[in-house]
């Protein structure tokens, strides 16, 4: 079992509140994500399950069991951290299997969790090996290892594939999504890539400023925002703003419209716009535009189109793609 709920989680630094009351629900099983800007209290947020900061009010639950003043390791959570904190003189196979060690297991278990966790993660050919003979990814998978021996009620991940480069970054990715499927076992994991969140989620959970803004399947934030901050932070490229009463609205605020639910001709539709800049990504052509209707907004084509720098076009939003905010930022209604 691994289950978490959080109860009016309030976090200070002094005078500065980093989390503003959380409350969360995590079920067992359940891969979690933490998102939100840089300073937002994700990793304070973390950290506080782990029991490496401690909540200034609060409550925090592990399978039912208040642990807020239970020390980390008796927590039953293992944490992977941004930086691989491996033991450069052990072998893989020796720290896979340190925290075993310490803990006075017998080395026939400690050789059989680490043999299993080294097959999860095709590390069987490095075990003999050290740190400094191992490329990033590797070290990574190395310490997600040394968690996966431990059998915990909880994986933490905190922005475990930020230092690698790009293709080891998707490869991590599918490991780690494979590796879930596979030991049915709860994760959270906070990240600011949001592929990373949209591709493991079951749940996200966005942060802002240390409150939660809004929890849900990554499909549920991106079709339905709950407000303009979620509305603009899941989705690339951003979201796009128009003001209400440039589209007729008495009651929105603000209109929103992903960039892809927006079609472009050359030769009519509603919105006239000049091209001020144009993204080939070979699978998708991201067109800025410079409309007097709207202001300035983005539209995403898929595949290969001929836009250029000035070409006049018009910019047609589908029907049932509008989102609809009030004055306070939450949405009125959504069409979708």
């Amino acid at each position: 079992m691994g289950s978490l709920q959080l109860k009016s989680i309030h976090k200070a630094f002094g005078g500065h509140e980093v989390l503003k009351g959380i409350d969360l629900e995590v079920k067992d099983g359940e891969f979690v994500i933490f998102v939100g800007p840089s300073g937002c209290g994700k990793s304070t947020l973390l950290r506080t399950i782990a029991g490496l900061e401690d909540a200034t009010s609060g409550s925090v639950q592990i399978d039912g069991e208040e642990v807020g003043h239970v020390a980390p390791a008796k927590r039953g959570i293992a944490m992977v951290f941004q930086s691989y904190a491996l033991y450069p003189h052990l072998t893989v196979k020796d720290n896979m299997g340190l925290g075993l060690k310490q803990a006075g297991a017998p080395k026939k278990e400690i050789d059989e969790k680490v043999s299993k966790a080294a097959g999860m993660l095709s590390l069987e050919p490095y075990l003999a090996r050290r740190p400094a003979e191992l490329s990033g990814g590797q070290r990574q998978r190395v310490a997600i290892g040394r968690a996966i021996v431990r059998e915990p009620k909880l994986f933490l991940f905190d922005e475990p594939l930020s230092n690698l480069d790009a293709a080891l970054r998707v490869n991590t990715r599918l490991e780690i999504a494979r590796l879930h499927r596979s030991l049915k076992a709860t994760m959270i994991y906070v990240t600011h890539d949001q592929v990373e969140a949209m591709t493991l989620a079951d749940k996200i959970v966005v942060l802002n400023a240390g409150r939660v803004e809004q929890v849900g399947s990554p499909m549920e934030l991106y079709n339905r925002p709950a407000n303009v901050f979620v509305g603009g932070f899941i989705g690339s490229p951003q979201m796009n703003f128009i003001e209400g009463e440039r589209l007729g609205d008495a009651q929105a605020k603000t209109i929103g419209i992903r960039p892809e639910h927006i079609g472009l001709s050359r030769e009519s539709g509603e919105w006239k716009g000049k091209v001020i800049h144009v993204e080939h990504l070979g699978a998708d052509t991201i067109v800025y535009l410079d409309t007097e209707n709207v202001g300035t907004i983005t539209v995403r084509l898929f595949g290969e189109h001929r836009y250029a720098e000035d070409n006049i076009v018009y910019a047609t939003p589908v029907i049932g793609s509008m989102h609809r905010f009030g004055t306070d930022d939450r949405v009125i209604n959504s069409d979708r």
